[in-house]
Order: structure tokens, then sequence, then C-alpha cells
């Protein structure tokens, strides 16, 4: 490795630092923009369904098109459209409150597809670049994203807390300087040539076919898991649980970013056997998620919120390992097709649970439920909305299951060939 890809792969690393707060400073306003703006939990629910479809059309993009595109320019001016949607997302409802919610929509569109490009390009960029252990810079770019998480929230939480939630503008305005650095590091970095071809393209690559697929859906099902959390901690805690926003994000949502990032960073530098760390995620997410739908302890509660951080931790960069562990040398198209699986698992299943936590805390059933339980509606929606949020890791424990199977079939077969 040469000193000046050394310095790429840093840039890399700070760029999905930055880029962190695309995504964990927006489910830390949700609760403002519910009382300053009257926005249903539907409707911000549905700012992470256009977050995440936004992404996924760039995966998709990518994944049919992608030789049309200059990566290079492409990954310089990433940083760049990020700060764009965030001045966006904040001035708009800023000046025209009228047009709060669509001037949301409009920065949500705008800094998702710099998301995408960074989901896409990041993962085959770092993948690139010579390394004597391409498996630990993996892991540890996408523990860079969490610890990047528990900047913005605990930064963010402070700011919040001492300046007041109305000026929630100033603050996203000041993340918004963070990815101008990135412009200026990669024009100073060089970048190394990336595969742009499809895997059947590639005559060193093999055919993508039914064992990538079950990636994609693996990918799709670990992004669900783990951004359903990550995107209704913040309000899980505040409304269901009753604790203050102080403590609600740094007990929660904080620290859930930092075991995220930890748990990353130890399979970094010990982490071996994928698939059955994919397995214990997967099974640890369903209890996590079960607790904090069932139980009445608001400390349980906290703790499974916790854990959930723990246990999917992998699943989404250990989806990544897995491929290539499997089908190793494929191209950006392959990264691609799997940013746009996580992306779909992770716009569907928060958006999901809001739909559930507005439609169950309206219902009959909620009001004779709170009565009995000593619960207010909206505590019992956003209850029924965890449990809802454990079908996505339940049904991954049992496609891992399979997975193994098929993979081992798959290795026997190969090596009948030789």
């Amino acid at each position: 490795m040469t000193k000046n890809f050394a310095k790429t792969r840093h840039t890399c690393y700070y760029t999905y630092l930055a880029m962190s707060s695309v995504f964990s400073l927006p489910p830390l306003l949700f609760v403002t923009f519910r009382e300053m703006y009257g926005i249903s939990y539907t409707l911000l629910g549905t700012l992470v369904l256009v977050n995440f479809c936004t992404q996924l059309i760039i995966d998709l993009v990518f994944s049919f098109f992608s030789k049309l595109f200059n990566i290079h320019k492409t990954v310089k001016l990433m940083p760049l459209i990020t700060s764009i949607g965030l001045v966006i997302y904040a001035l708009v409802p800023h000046f025209a409150q009228d047009f709060a919610y669509l001037g949301l929509v409009i920065g949500t569109v705008v800094f998702s597809v710099a998301a995408g490009l960074c989901e896409v390009l990041m993962s085959p960029l770092v993948a690139a670049l010579p390394s004597d252990n391409p498996e630990r810079d993996m892991s540890m770019l996408h523990s860079l994203y969490a610890y990047g998480v528990l900047m913005v929230v605990v930064l963010s939480t402070i700011f919040l807390k001492v300046f007041g939630k109305t000026n929630w503008v100033i603050l996203t305005l000041l993340w918004a300087v963070l990815p101008l650095i990135s412009v200026w590091l990669f024009c100073t970095s060089p970048l190394p040539n990336m595969d742009m071809s499809h895997g059947s393209e590639n005559k060193n690559s093999p055919r993508i076919g039914k064992g990538m697929i079950l990636c994609v859906i693996c990918i799709f099902l670990g992004g669900a898991s783990e951004n359903t959390m990550t995107n209704w901690i913040s309000g899980y805690m505040e409304k269901a649980l009753e604790v203050s926003k102080l403590t609600g994000d740094i007990l929660g949502m904080a620290a859930f970013a930092m075991v995220l990032g930890l748990t990353r960073s130890a399979y970094a530098k010990y982490g071996k056997n994928i698939m059955k760390v994919l397995q214990w995620g997967m099974a640890g997410a369903v209890v996590c998620y079960f607790v904090a739908g069932l139980c009445t302890n608001a400390i349980l509660c906290m703790v499974a919120c916790v854990f959930t951080g723990i246990c999917t931790s992998m699943l989404w960069p250990g989806t990544l390992i897995l491929m290539e562990e499997k089908y190793p040398g494929m191209g950006v198209t392959a990264y691609a097709l799997m940013a746009a699986g996580g992306d779909l698992g992770g716009s569907v299943a928060p958006q999901a649970l809001g739909i559930v936590v507005d439609k169950v805390s309206a219902s009959p059933l909620a009001d004779t439920l709170s009565k009995t339980l000593m619960l207010t509606t909206e505590q019992i929606g956003m209850k029924a909305g965890m449990l809802t949020a454990s079908i996505f890791p339940i049904m991954g424990m049992i496609l891992l299951l399979y997975m193994k199977n098929y993979f081992a079939k798959e290795s026997k077969l190969r090596c009948s060939k030789k």
C-alpha cells in the first residue's frame, strides 16, 4: 500500500463519518417537527421512506448504468450534494413554514442522492485499495459510520438542550459544513481504478445468480432490522418510555451508535465466521424487539433498544463480507445491488412502524389496553410498532439457515467440478 493510497483510505473513512449526519440527524428532529409543524408519525415515517427510496433509485441506476458515470468526479461531488441537501432541509421550513413538510421532503431527496452514492461507491472504493486485510478495512469503514452517528447524536442533543429545539435550523447548517471538507480531501487524494462491469461481464468474476440474490435479500432484512431502531429509538424513548429527550438521545440513540461502532471495530480486529455472526445477530435482534414491544419496565426496554445495536451491527457490512467471501472480485454493480437491497429494507421497515404506530394508537383496542395496562394509546402504538419490526429479523434467521445449506452445496459442487 502506497502512502498516497493510505491518504485515500483515510479520506473514505472521514467521508463515511461525515455523511453520518444525513442518517442520524433527521430522527433526532422527528418529535421537534411533530411539535412545531404538526407532522404525523406516518408522514415522519414517509421521510424515512423518501430517504431510502431515493438511495434505492441511485443504487439501481448504478446497477444498470454504472459505465455512464465518471466515477472519480462523482465521488468528489457526492459530499457537496450532501451539504446542499442539508441546507435546503433547514432553510425551507424556516422561511416558509406553510411548506415546511415539502421543504423537508426536497432536502431529504437531495441529501439522499448523496447518501446513495456514498453507499454505492465507498465500499467498492475501499475494496479497490491495496490492502493486507480487506475484510478489516470494510468493517472499519462501517464502524466509522456508527462513530459518526454517535458524534452527531451527542453534540446535537447537547446543542438542542442548551439552545432549544427552535434552533434546529442552525444545528443542521453546522452539520452541513463537514461534508465540504471531504470535497477538498477527495480532490487532493489519488483514486484507484474501479471495476465498473457487471459480474457476468468480468471474466474473473462469477455470474450474479441465485447466491447473489440471496445475499441481496439478506441485506434487505439486515437493513430493515438495523434501520428501524436507528430511526425510531429517539421517538420511542421520548414517547413510549416517557424519558426526557436528553436522556433518551444520550442513553438511547447515542448508546446504540456506540455499541454499533464498537462491535464493528471488534469484528474488524478479531472477527471470523461471518455466517455464524449473522445468524446470532438476527436471533438477538428478535429478542430485543420483543422486549421493547412487550416489556413495561422502562429500563429493560432501554437496554433492549441499545442491545439491538450490538445484534444488528454486522448485518449490513457482514452481508457484504459474506458476498465478497463467496463471490470474490465482484464489481461496482454487485455492490450497487447490495446497497439497493439494504436501502429497500431501510425504507420499508421504518415506514411500516410509523403506519402501525398511527393506526394502533387510534384504534379501539388501544383505548381498551390503555386502561388495563396504564399506558397511553401512543405508548401502545409505539410498542406495537416494535413488535411489528421483529418480523424482519425472524425472516432473516430463516433465510440464513437456508443460505448456509445453499452455500455448502454450492461449495461441494464446485469442488466436484475441479
